[in-house]
Order: C-alpha cells, then structure tokens, then sequence
C-alpha cells in the first residue's frame, strides 16, 4: 500500500486527506488500516509521531461512512481511550480533519472542566467519544453515559495508560462494554502487562510491529545541549 488510495476508504475520507496534503500512509498506517477495515481486532507497536491516530481513524471512520446507524442516546458507537487531556484533544481533533466531509457527531470529555457541558453534549449520543479513563466513570456514575452501544473501542498510548495508573478503570470500563465489538489497541512498547491487556480483551488480533522496542521516532528531529544546572533555567527559556 503506497497511497491511501489503495485502501479502497470512502470517498468523503480520502477527500479530507487529499485537502490535508496525505498523499502516502506512514508504515503503521500501511499494516494497520488494512485489518482494522476489515473488523479484526488489533494490537499495534509503533511510537508516538508515527501516525497512529490516522492508523485507526480512518479505519473507524470509513466504517462509520457505511452505515446509517445513529448512536444511542447517552451513549456512543465509537470509544477512545487516552491517558491525556492533551492526547485526547489530538485525537478528536483529528477525527475532526479527517472526517469534515461525513455526517458523524463526535466529543471529547476530561476531568478539570465543567462536567455539565460534557453531559448536555452527551445526552442526544454521538457517534465518537474521545475521554480521559477517569473522567468517563465520572458520566457513567452520573448516568449520563452508556457504553452498551459501543462497537469499537481504542486503547490508545496504552503503556502510558497504565504508567499513569488507570489499569483498574481501564479494567472497569471494558466491563461495561459489550462483548461483541471491535478492539484497536495502540502502544510505544510491549511490556508484559500490555501484552497480557492484548491477550484478555482482544480476539484473535493481527499484530502489528513497525518500530523496534525501545527506539526513538524516527520523524522527531531531536538534541542533546550540555550545560552546567546553573545555566538550565536560562537555556530553556532561549
């Protein structure tokens, strides 16, 4: 695969990223979206600045783009997980680019903002819900959200997500999920509690590998300056 193109993604998805300037997938892009389309669950190894978001929202979205369903009210089709305010944020906005041509309703909730304009954009359903683990269990407990009508959950950044210590939300929210979806799972690394999350919620998931372990980004230009404590604070500030 060396154009989105030849995925065979709807129209509407492959016109908002010809308007972006995408014109060739990234190699996460090229093994992932293949399988994702076809509903196989999926783990995938790639670091951040690789393009995962676009490996599994255009995916979601093409799929979205062939069906007429309409979310359930108070709930979602779509869930996304993300250990961050800040990622989330990324991720919705991207959903947002990629998909200003399709008719789908999408949000994002995090803890630290008024919780009741999150609940008034919940309440008719939408289509994709990007949210923080903890403050999705803050709506769930509010009865302000379902996730029985979810058909695809992302775990994205999922070693960051148990580094950060959500392993007992993440564990309570697939709970309440149903046990008839599609799960994407997305991580920089593979340490043995990530491989042992792939193995107890995923079913028969093809694995995708672009990155070797502990290697950095390749598309992240990086430098190293030497300076004595002193003269940090300064440095930084140039």
């Amino acid at each position: 695969m060396t154009q989105f193109t030849d995925f065979g993604l709807a129209q509407p998805v492959l016109r908002a990223l010809d308007e972006a300037g995408y014109q060739s997938p990234t190699p996460i892009q090229a093994q992932a979206i293949p399988p994702a389309m076809q509903g196989r669950d999926l783990c995938g190894i790639a670091q951040t600045g690789t393009g995962k978001t676009a490996a599994f929202a255009l995916p979601i979205l093409h799929r979205l783009s062939l069906s007429d369903r309409r979310a359930p009210r108070r709930g979602c089709r779509v869930l996304v997980l993300s250990p961050t305010r800040e990622l989330a944020n990324q991720i919705a906005e991207s959903f947002s680019d990629y998909g200003r041509h399709l008719p789908y309703t999408n949000t994002v909730v995090f803890g630290g903002v008024t919780i009741s304009r999150q609940e008034r954009a919940l309440a008719p359903g939408v289509d994709i819900l990007v949210a923080t683990p903890g403050r999705l269990i803050d709506l769930i407990e509010r009865r302000s959200l379902t996730l029985e009508g979810v058909e695809i959950l992302v775990l994205d950044e999922a070693d960051q997500m148990l580094d950060l210590g959500f392993i007992h939300a993440l564990k309570r929210i697939v709970r309440m999920l149903p046990g008839k979806r599609q799960s994407l799972f997305f991580s920089a690394t593979m340490p043995k509690n990530i491989a042992g999350l792939a193995e107890q919620y995923l079913t028969d998931p093809v694995q995708v590998a672009v990155t070797p372990v502990a290697t950095t980004a390749e598309r992240v230009e990086q430098q190293v300056i030497f300076a004595h404590t002193g003269a940090k604070q300064a440095l930084l500030a140039h």
